[in-house]
C-alpha cells in the first residue's frame, strides 16, 4: 500500500514536472509568434514605403510627362511648319532675281504682299515659343549649327560663322531645326595642303 501511495505521489509529480513543461512552451511560442510578428510588421512596414515611394515617383513622372505635352506638344506640327516659311523666303527671292519679272510695275507690290505674310508666319511663331536662331559673326556651336561649308578666310577668327544657308529654329529650349551654315577657316599653306594630301 504505501508502494502504491509513493508511485501515485511520483506519477503526480511527474504529472506536474510535465504540466509545467507543459505551461513552459506556450510561453516559448508566444515568444516566437511576437518574434514573427514584429518581422511581420516591419517587413509590412518597409513594403509600404517602398510602395509609397514608387507611387512618388510615378506621380512626378506623369507631371513633368504633362508639363512636356504641354510645352512641347506641338513640336512635330512646328517642324512641318517651318517649310511654309522656307518657301516663302525662296519664292521672294527668286522673284526679286527673275530677269522677266523685274520690269514688272506689280513686283513690288506683290514683294510687299509675300513679306506680310512672312511677317504674320513669324509672329505666330513667336507667340508660340518658336524663335530664330541667330548665326551669323556667332562662333559656330554643334548643338545649334550645321556645317555645310568651308569658307576660307583671313580677317575672321577660325570657325566663326559667316553665311546662313538655311536659318535654325528653336522651340522653347528645344531645337527644332539646326541652321545650315558656311564656317570661317584659314587659309592653307602650300605645304599644309601638301600634309593634308598624304
Amino acid at each position: 500500500m504505501e508502494n502504491n501511495v509513493k508511485q501515485k505521489s511520483t506519477e503526480k509529480a511527474d504529472d506536474i514536472k510535465v504540466d509545467n513543461n507543459a505551461a513552459d512552451e506556450p510561453k516559448k511560442n508566444d515568444q516566437k509568434k511576437v518574434l514573427t510578428t514584429e518581422e511581420k510588421l516591419k517587413e509590412s512596414e518597409d513594403k509600404l514605403l517602398r510602395t509609397l515611394a514608387e507611387m512618388e515617383n510615378q506621380r512626378r513622372r506623369f507631371e513633368k510627362e504633362i508639363k512636356d505635352a504641354f510645352e512641347f506638344g506641338g513640336f512635330n506640327f512646328a517642324k512641318e511648319v517651318l517649310a511654309l516659311i522656307d518657301n516663302l523666303q525662296r519664292a521672294k527671292i527668286s522673284i526679286k532675281t527673275d530677269e522677266t519679272l523685274k520690269d514688272s510695275k506689280d513686283l513690288s507690290v506683290f514683294i510687299k504682299n509675300i513679306e506680310v505674310i512672312e511677317k504674320n508666319l513669324i509672329l505666330v511663331f513667336e507667340k508660340n515659343n518658336i524663335k530664330k536662331i541667330t548665326c551669323l559673326n556667332q562662333k559656330f556651336d554643334p548643338n545649334l549649327h550645321q556645317a555645310m561649308l568651308e569658307i576660307e578666310d583671313e580677317s575672321s577668327e577660325t570657325g566663326m560663322v559667316l553665311q546662313e544657308i538655311q536659318p535654325g529654329y528653336m522651340f522653347a529650349s528645344r531645337l527644332l531645326r539646326p541652321s545650315f551654315v558656311g564656317v570661317s577657316k584659314k587659309k592653307q599653306t602650300k605645304t599644309e595642303q601638301k600634309d593634308e594630301k598624304k
